[in-house]
């Protein structure tokens, strides 16, 4: 049977080439703990992912090493700046097509901290003024996705962050369908956090994920986890220079390797060669479901705007079974569901039933999309 990976949404496959090798390479021949050894091979350590934070402010546009944080994923990166940063009696803008990864952390503050949830259209796409409009006295910032992980539309956050510098609110995103598919300027949006995530678009391994954050939300921030970080060891109290703030406890230093090793694809590749591929895939993708009757493309009906995710609701099978038999019967892995955001899909008219979503790669085939349509049809008819 053929076997076609379209569920890189959820995480890419495969990874940037050299980054099983890269990971390998630590473990086998370097294996040390980073801060805490004065000899040669933890130093190495060190310096990889020292080099490892440089990239990142390079893929971002940001200049300062030391604020790049590295945590096991974006949901705990979101956990760490919002609970870090919002107090009792804080009000927060989020939009409604966000992922649990904000809305769980959120509604976990039991209600001492509020939040206004701007809706989107069915396309996904955000009002502007609804954002303006949703303003109060106490709110302290915006929080966003950059992309829904359901429909692929992204959101106009330069926009939302010319209002939170108007009004002097803090700009969080929540980059996890975004980060080495678009240009992600934190200068541009004006963001002052941003969460990432190694294992999608960036195409490096799980369990690796970070968060950036400038000096101005720092100063704003308490820290959600404490322990050891090979500094100050002569006090019990966590130190409040970077990165060892919130770098509590031993890194994924494997991950990190990987990591490491992925960002240098990407960079040398260039984000924008990668874009277009998937662009041009998903516009042939499109255009064939477009034609297949009792088949609803969900949010946008064209590639502008939007990653390279396509989800659909087969209008007169279940969603579910549909995903099982392209699997079972054509090898074609997808998700089908909810995609942990429900708000999202009530925004969309998808909810409870959900969508089966596809999402390609840069490394996915013309040929697995033609072979991936003829499923479909087989499957409808």
């Amino acid at each position: 049977m053929k076997y076609v990976y379209l569920d890189n949404g959820a995480t890419s496959y495969p990874k940037a080439p050299g980054v099983a090798e890269s990971m390998s390479d630590y473990i086998l021949n370097v294996g040390t703990n980073v801060g805490r050894g004065a000899y040669m091979s933890s130093y190495k350590a060190e310096n990889v992912v020292y080099e490892t934070r440089e990239l990142i402010c390079e893929l971002f546009n940001f200049n300062k090493p030391e604020n790049v944080i590295f945590t096991k994923n974006i949901t705990e990166s979101m956990n760490v700046l919002i609970k870090g940063l919002l107090k009792e009696n804080d009000h927060v803008i989020v939009s409604s097509m966000e992922h649990n990864a904000v809305m769980r952390p959120l509604n976990a503050l039991n209600n001492k901290v509020e939040y206004t949830k701007t809706e989107c259209n069915e396309s996904g796409e955000l009002n502007i003024e609804d954002v303006v409009s949703s303003i109060r006295p106490n709110t302290k910032a915006i929080i966003m996705t950059h992309a829904s992980n359901v429909c692929g539309t992204v959101l106009d956050l330069e926009k939302v962050g010319q209002i939170c510098k108007k009004y002097n609110l803090f700009f969080i995103i929540d980059s996890a369908q975004t980060a080495g598919f678009l240009d992600v300027d934190l200068q541009k949006l004006n963001a002052d956090a941003i969460g990432f995530t190694g294992h999608k678009s960036l195409l490096g391994p799980q369990g690796i994920g970070g968060f950036i954050v400038n000096d101005r939300i720092n100063k704003e921030m308490n820290t959600l986890i404490e322990g050891g970080t090979g500094s100050l060891s002569d006090t019990e109290i966590q130190p409040e220079y970077m990165p060892d703030k919130y770098e509590a406890g031993t890194l994924n230093i494997p991950g990190i390797y990987g990591l490491n090793t992925s960002l240098k694809y990407l960079l040398s590749h260039g984000i924008k060669n990668i874009r277009e591929k998937e662009m041009y895939l998903l516009d042939r993708f499109m255009e064939s479901v477009l034609n297949i009757k009792n088949i609803k493309i969900i949010g946008k009906k064209t590639t502008d705007d939007r990653t390279g995710i396509l989800s659909v609701d087969f209008i007169d099978n279940d969603n579910g079974l549909v995903a099982h038999e392209l699997s079972k019967n054509y090898g074609i892995m997808t998700r089908s569901g909810l995609h942990c955001a429900p708000s999202a899909h009530k925004t969309l008219a998808t909810f409870p039933g959900g969508t089966v979503r596809f999402a390609v790669s840069h490394f996915t085939t013309i040929e697995e999309i033609d072979y991936t349509i003829d499923c479909i049809n087989k499957i409808v008819k």
